[in-house]
């Protein structure tokens, strides 16, 4: 690889070694993210699911609690991601009966020096392998897809919408 590409990467020093980007000089500005996936159940585990008759408890509730409390954790998941003082994250449950699917989606918002992506798509991949877990005894066969950056908005390469 040469310099050329290794500093096109702001997480490779010019030696092209993990690095840490220095934020210090940054001015705390607005910056949200909204980030989604779908999981993909049988119809017996997401009637359960709708019916709350998991014997694990409330699927939804538990799962919601553990994208919140993960997204508030992704400087200690992922390595080079700074710990960052998050004023909101919200996390929907969207059910798709003709497809026995969870559309999951997250928002999350903070006023500081670096975005909150890493900190939104978190959220909703944890709250999808709780449903898994939660379910895995009723449905091995659960699918978890599309996990992605819906939009973003703020920070020094501006606005971000997926269409």
């Amino acid at each position: 690889m040469n310099d050329k590409k290794q500093n096109d990467f702001s997480h490779l020093d010019e030696k092209g070694l993990p690095n840490m980007v220095d934020i210090s000089s940054k001015i705390n500005t607005k910056r949200e993210a909204v980030a989604s996936c779908i999981v993909k159940l049988s119809e017996k585990a997401y009637k359960k699911i709708q019916d709350n008759s998991i014997s694990k408890g409330n699927v939804i509730n538990v799962s919601k609690l553990a994208a919140i409390s993960a997204s508030k954790k992704t400087y200690d998941l992922i390595p080079l991601c700074h710990q960052i003082p998050l004023n909101k994250v919200d996390v929907n449950f969207d059910f798709n009966d003709k497809n026995c699917s969870i559309i999951i989606s997250s928002f999350v918002s903070t006023d500081w020096k670096t975005g909150v992506e890493m900190e939104a798509l978190v959220a909703v991949s944890i709250a999808a392998l709780t449903i898994y877990d939660m379910c895995k005894s009723i449905d091995k066969s659960i699918e978890i897809t599309g996990i992605v950056l819906k939009n973003k908005k703020g920070g020094k390469s501006g606005d971000f919408e997926r269409l």
